[in-house]
């Protein structure tokens, strides 16, 4: 539902014809004559109808042909829904960026052009202008995935024939490897010698966000969110019940797994209010100041214990995000390379620098190691995932099982 109000139309009378009308944008729509039963059912089906396409910006096809609905008063009206519509606690997700990815793209090379007309050729003409703008093929897939999407919607409020998305669907994705669009590294799961030699270089509240990540294969935003509440302790195993997580809106729950190594790592975090974030970057920031004071050396000023501003125009905040969490792991790297490159100056070789890593990719490395231990059902399960073809991009295939296999058979 779109997040835009709706003003209901008066059910009016034109004294000059006897007919019955309401006004909406300047436009009038009439519904027969005055008073009739026949007039009051299409002002009740019209303003049923308002109430779910209040964001086209032209007369409803009550009294103008679809066709003359143009691409970027389409496009106007999809925004707007998508805004309402792409929303979890109050925020907007990720989805709704993509969106106005898609939005943009149509609307610079097709705005103008009549929404009916939008085919199948236009579709091949935008994926060949990506490839030229050096898109990669996953991104482009993806836009197209929108753009068809978008034409879906208009036809749901038969604001477009259904001839119009029939056609669009005939045009596949870019496939790998036919296509001369730039393609994506896959995303790897990281070697745990780069977690742990990262790790010293975290603030401690962080280094236990990695920790207790790869221990658990949890999501970024999971991690980030954890609250005690969410936490039940009972049994051996903990259970963790993310307040809100990606899949939801599908009806399905989310249960991460604690097992004692976790549980060992997030114990302390557990002795605080049960509404307050476990890991916090206010406490981690907190730490950090008592652990500068703590190295001083030298006595500390009177004038120096407290300098802190009375009002801030930026205080740290009580919850990481994904992106926080993310930012702060890749400076943890920089100093861990940074001394790296200084001890290797002072020994005259090259330095062995760390690569750069993401926290998205401990999933990766919980699900390969439960993978290779347990089987792709374990895997499946643990990563929380509704199909096996999921986990498989997660889980890289252990190269190791298939020598055996050759060495035993082959």
């Amino acid at each position: 539902m779109s997040a835009t109000t709706v003003s209901v139309p008066k059910y009016r009378h034109h004294k000059g014809s006897g007919q019955a009308f309401v006004q909406v944008n300047g436009h009038r729509h009439y519904l027969g004559k005055w008073d009739s039963p026949k007039s009051k059912e299409r002002y009740a089906a019209f303003v049923a109808e308002l109430a779910v396409r209040p964001g086209i910006p032209m007369p409803l096809p009550l009294t103008t042909p679809a066709s003359a609905i143009t691409v970027v008063e389409l496009c106007a009206a999809y925004l707007d829904f998508a805004k309402g519509y792409y929303v979890k606690n109050g925020k907007p997700t990720g989805h709704l960026y993509q969106v106005k990815v898609a939005v943009r793209v149509i609307r610079d090379v097709y705005g103008h052009t009549e929404a009916a007309k939008f085919g199948p050729l236009a579709i091949r003409a935008i994926q060949q202008k990506m490839v030229g703008d050096n898109a990669s093929r996953r991104h482009i897939n993806q836009t197209i995935g929108h753009i068809k999407r978008l034409f879906k919607w208009g036809v749901s409020l038969e604001l477009l024939p259904p001839t119009v998305y029939q056609a669009l669907t005939t045009v596949p994705g870019l496939k790998a490897g036919r296509t001369t669009a730039r393609e994506t590294e896959p995303v790897l799961p990281v070697a745990d010698e780069a977690v742990n030699a990262t790790l010293p270089h975290l603030p401690a509240i962080v280094s236990d966000m990695v920790r207790f990540q790869r221990l658990t294969g949890c999501r970024p935003g999971e991690v980030c969110q954890l609250r005690p509440c969410d936490v039940e302790r009972c049994g051996d195993v903990w259970q963790y019940r993310p307040e809100s997580h990606k899949t939801e809106h599908h009806g399905r729950e989310r249960i991460i797994y604690i097992g004692p190594q976790a549980q060992q790592v997030l114990l302390p975090y557990l002795l605080r209010d049960a509404q307050a974030n476990c890991f916090s970057p206010a406490e981690s920031e907190q730490k950090r100041h008592e652990e500068q004071r703590a190295r001083r050396r030298t006595r500390v000023q009177p004038s120096q214990r407290n300098r802190r501003k009375a009002r801030p125009k930026r205080s740290p905040a009580t919850c990481y995000t994904k992106d926080s969490y993310g930012r702060a792991v890749t400076r943890g790297i920089g100093k861990a390379n940074a001394q790296r490159k200084e001890e290797a100056t002072d020994m005259g070789i090259e330095p062995m620098l760390l690569p750069h890593w993401h926290p998205n990719q401990l999933r990766h490395s919980k699900a390969t190691e439960v993978r290779r231990q347990f089987g792709l059902e374990a895997a499946q399960v643990s990563l929380g995932h509704a199909k096996a073809d999921v986990t498989q991009v997660y889980a890289e295939r252990d190269s190791a099982l298939a020598v055996e296999v050759a060495r035993k058979i082959g």
